[in-house]
């Protein structure tokens, strides 16, 4: 397609799809039940977190996650005795556990605890002069990591490192940072710039991505996420991000 075309399709996509009818059987609808800073926070990275299979399993079990957590998703990761955590334990999304439930629980507790929040720590590990957000994965990585886990529980924090796309990490970053007004994304975050996020690159969106001739590697892993986010910034370098809207949809939506 022709730039200037490619451009038409993309914004006229983006905002048939980035508006608050896309909430519905999305993952986002769960941190969009709350109203703290906090709650939204959590319960966005664990419903993130959970989100890969069928869409509408990965709500049920994400909001069946808040009830196990007594709708307090903040006051639970500080204050959670023996007996509430005790509850996670039957909790199960696919390969994620009641024990990866519990280390997350606890990692977050260190998290607000000791690093004053999941905010603090995806920006404490982003450089002056960094154009995008893959030392702050890193970082934030590394700190999650640091409390004690169970080996397999580690696959559950991506790690682009090693090459993974970081798809559900880049999602909820561009659900905490992004802030159009549109009632979808939260704009939570503003020590992160919506121009350093990365694309959320999935079967879907990469699928699309490479229809229209905006990616060429064909795996789907963090040197195709670069590839995209690269090309999506020359239709807008402030907010690339806003376009996973049409991929996703058009990919989803209209197959």
């Amino acid at each position: 397609m022709e730039t200037l075309d490619l451009r038409s399709l993309l914004e006229e996509k983006t905002r048939l799809y980035n508006c608050p009818e896309f909430i519905n059987n999305d993952p986002i609808s769960i941190p969009r039940s709350f109203s703290s800073h906090q709650d939204i926070e959590i319960s966005g990275f664990l419903a993130a977190t959970i989100a890969w299979g069928q869409r509408t399993t990965i709500v049920k079990n994400g909001f069946r996650l808040m009830d196990i957590m007594d709708n307090s998703p903040y006051e639970f990761v500080l204050n959670a005795g023996v007996s509430d955590l005790r509850r996670l334990s039957g909790f199960v999304h696919r390969t994620f556990n009641g024990d990866d439930a519990l280390f997350f629980i606890e990692s977050l507790r260190n998290i607000y605890v000791n690093h004053q929040g999941l905010e603090s720590v995806f920006s404490s590990g982003i450089n002056t002069g960094d154009t995008d957000v893959y030392n702050g994965l890193c970082t934030f990585r590394e700190i999650f990591l640091n409390s004690p886990h169970l080996q397999r529980s580690g696959k559950h924090i991506a790690n682009p490192a090693t090459g993974s796309s970081a798809k559900r990490i880049n999602m909820f970053l561009r659900w905490m940072v992004r802030n159009d007004g549109n009632g979808v994304d939260f704009g939570l975050w503003k020590s992160i710039s919506p121009s350093q996020l990365c694309c959320p690159l999935d079967v879907h969106v990469g699928n699309v991505a490479r229809k229209l001739g905006l990616l060429i590697r064909t795996q789907n892993d963090w040197k195709a996420v670069m590839e995209l986010t690269a090309n999506l910034r020359q239709f807008d370098a402030s907010d690339p991000i806003k376009y996973d809207f049409a991929l996703f949809g058009m990919g989803v939506f209209e197959k």
